[in-house]
């Protein structure tokens, strides 16, 4: 031991994503429906758009379980169409194909003229920006997904200000785990005040 101090380092964590573990709300309720009932879908295939952070991974999970299909997460992103090809092509009513995104097929990476016919074909079912009751939910998860028991005061007064985004709901929490960490405190609202605080001042 040297006497100093060693820096607390954040804990590595894995997320819930169990049926329970996905709050329902109007911002999504559209969707959680859809992918609930692939039987009735015009076609065994569908695109879930959404931004990040959006529990596009988490609802696809809970479709793949209940209906046994197929997913491919972030499809946009890959530049291998070939695979998305194949995979719409294969889809059944037995296995149904449910491809995630954040932008819709036209800016998607690949670049195959008879994959994008197709996906411009596919039903859409879109994840929309939380409403307030799903920003608190979503701040509830995230900190329990890292083993942090928070007041539910520290959640409302969380929701009130942060950015109605999936993805501020994520990075504040990060944020307040570190800070907590460093300092030895607990989550309450005043650290969440100074946090805040200091990235209005930073311009973050």
């Amino acid at each position: 031991m040297t006497g100093l101090e060693q820096p607390a380092l954040p804990l590595a964590y894995a997320p819930r994503l169990g049926e329970a573990d996905f709050f329902v709300s109007e911002a999504n309720r559209d969707a959680v429906e859809w992918l609930a009932r692939p039987p009735l879908w015009p076609m065994p295939r569908c695109l879930l758009l959404g931004p990040a952070a959006s529990g596009k991974t988490h609802l696809a999970g809970l479709f793949e379980a209940r209906s046994g299909g197929l997913v491919i997460d972030d499809a946009d992103v890959l530049e291998d169409g070939e695979p998305l090809f194949h995979a719409w092509n294969a889809a059944s009513a037995t296995r149904p194909l449910l491809l995630t995104a954040r932008r819709l097929p036209r800016h998607w990476v690949h670049r195959l003229p008879d994959l994008a016919s197709r996906l411009a074909a596919t039903p859409q079912v879109q994840l929309a920006d939380p409403d307030d009751a799903l920003v608190e939910a979503v701040l509830a998860k995230r900190f329990a997904d890292r083993g942090l028991k928070v007041g539910p005061e520290v959640l409302a007064w969380l929701a009130l200000r942060i950015e109605r985004s999936f993805a501020a709901a994520a990075d504040v929490v990060a944020r307040l785990d570190a800070m907590a960490l460093a300092e030895r405190r607990d989550i309450t609202v005043p650290l969440a005040r100074e946090l805040l605080e200091a990235q209005l001042q930073l311009g973050l």
